[in-house]
């Protein structure tokens, strides 16, 4: 073990090398993550970062691979023994739970070194009345049952315990809350013989609270609770009770954050108004002035004071609740967001959009685009997709050439400087990162688009074609020749 020790110190302290050292000729051209490598220091002392590997972002592979080695190789205490996998906990208050009376419950890996809690709420989507929460039950019963949820479930993108998938939560601990309550994560009703399934979104948060605090949450130094599409509106719904609560149970040290993924949709109108027959077709407004009623649904009373009696629905709108939020949020949205496309009525099915679609969803971009102007934190690429902070890719996509897991690193420190000293945020590390251009997969950093019928891969310039895109229409409203406007999208400009 002692030899091995050795060579483990040795490697780390190529991240701590000295200026000049030859440690640092490897990635000497890489700047900015050498500036990052110190912040991530700094934030370590406070915030229990174990190590920042943003510094050798460019020979992580072979780095991760000697690491994992040599750490095998001093086991017990290597990375082997750590667990990797989420254990389920089914909550032991046997009267919060899901929608068919089934108990809820959460997903836990515990970090015994880390005073940091990421708690994650799956999305889904939600039912509204009797007919479709059935229609749910028979098609989609995990997200309205526990029975039957697997015993362990393995964490992806910001859950993974893996450094290289996510360089700067890894050593947090996880936790995964499953969706089943279908009801963006707001109800407080139960099973009974008038009601026929409970909804209790908002109650099973708390009470996965209470239990976690018994589990090493009453230590902890930051808590972020975060979501993906109901489950990122979710988030916005839930962040400043989940800090009310533990403010009341005497628990003020832990700073309470909230990341909202794919959950910030828009009351537009519809592309095509259709009736409000189903969750996928009837506008979002509707649906949750409809689900709000059935669900006994509540909203944070800060936003509820903005709107009259009857009209708490505007609370689940990201633009109308995060104004009225006293925790601190960072928004991820797509431009282009596909569940919004949907609930707009804009399918696209592989035929060509006509022009009204096609100005109909370059529009929805710009709408999208002013309501996060004044959001502090956010990051809104211009792609053609739907949730992202759980999937493995997730550290590849850019905006304005700073990565995701880049700008949460930045929003970290910028808090942690802001609750010490009130400075402004950190030079050359952005959090307010929105994409300027107008269509949607102008990002050359977007997920890999597919023919939905060959499955071949498309590039940029024949998504837009397939999408109906007029080269020689667009650059003369543009003003530019056509072989200029292509190698503007090629690039991303």
């Amino acid at each position: 073990m002692g030899t091995a020790a050795v060579h483990l110190l040795l490697l780390l302290g190529l991240l701590h090398a000295g200026p000049g050292g030859e440690g640092r000729k490897g990635w000497r051209r890489r700047g900015p993550a050498l500036r990052e490598r110190g912040e991530a220091a700094a934030a370590a002392a406070a915030e229990s970062f174990p190590l920042d590997f943003t510094a050798v972002e460019g020979n992580m592979d072979s780095f991760m691979a000697q690491v994992k080695s040599l750490a095998q190789s001093l086991y017990p205490c290597s990375a082997q023994a750590l667990p990797h996998d989420l254990r389920l906990h089914l909550l032991h208050n046997a009267s919060v739970t899901c929608n068919d009376g089934s108990p809820a419950g959460y997903y836990l890996k515990e970090s015994k070194g880390s005073r940091r809690w990421l708690l994650f709420l799956e999305g889904g989507w939600y039912c509204f009345n009797r007919e479709n929460c059935d229609t749910r039950y028979d098609t989609m019963r995990r997200l309205m049952s526990s029975r039957e949820w697997p015993a362990t479930r393995v964490g992806t993108g910001i859950l993974s315990s893996q450094p290289e998938e996510n360089p700067h939560w890894w050593n947090a601990n996880m936790v995964f809350i499953p969706y089943c309550s279908s009801d963006v994560w707001s109800g407080a009703s139960s099973k009974s013989e008038k009601n026929e399934y409970a909804f209790m979104g908002a109650l099973i948060i708390q009470e996965v609270i209470k239990e976690l605090l018994g589990k090493g949450l009453s230590t902890a130094k930051v808590l972020l609770l975060a979501g993906s599409s109901a489950g990122g509106t979710g988030v916005l719904l839930n962040v400043d009770r989940v800090a009310e609560q533990l403010e009341e149970m005497g628990y003020q040290g832990i700073q309470v954050r909230g990341l909202a993924d794919s959950g910030w949709f828009l009351d537009n109108k519809q592309y095509r108004r259709t009736d409000c027959i189903d969750t996928i077709t009837c506008a979002p407004t509707e649906a949750i002035r409809r689900g709000i009623r059935y669900w006994n649904g509540i909203v944070p009373e800060r936003c509820k004071l903005q709107f009259k009696e009857g009209e708490e629905w505007n609370c689940f709108f990201g633009y109308k609740i995060y104004p009225t939020l006293r925790c601190p949020v960072f928004v991820v949205q797509w431009l282009f967001d596909e569940a919004q496309l949907t609930v707009d009525n804009v399918h696209l099915t592989g035929q060509p959009v006509q022009e009204g679609q096609w100005l109909y969803i370059q529009n929805l971009g710009r709408e999208l685009r002013n309501t996060l102007k004044d959001v502090t934190a956010s990051f809104a690429p211009a792609c053609l997709s739907h949730e992202i902070i759980t999937r493995n890719h997730w550290t590849d996509i850019q905006v304005k050439g700073t990565s995701l897991p880049r700008a949460l690193h930045c929003w970290d420190r910028s808090l942690h400087e802001s609750n010490k000293n009130g400075k402004a945020p950190l030079k050359g590390c952005p959090i307010h990162l929105i994409d300027s251009c107008p269509w949607p997969h102008c990002n050359p950093s977007c997920p890999t688009i597919r023919d939905q019928f060959t499955g071949q891969e498309m590039n940029v310039i024949q998504f837009l074609m397939h999408m109906g895109f007029d080269v020689q229409k667009m650059a003369q409203q543009q003003g530019l020749e056509p072989s200029k406007l292509l190698g503007m999208l090629s690039s991303g400009n």
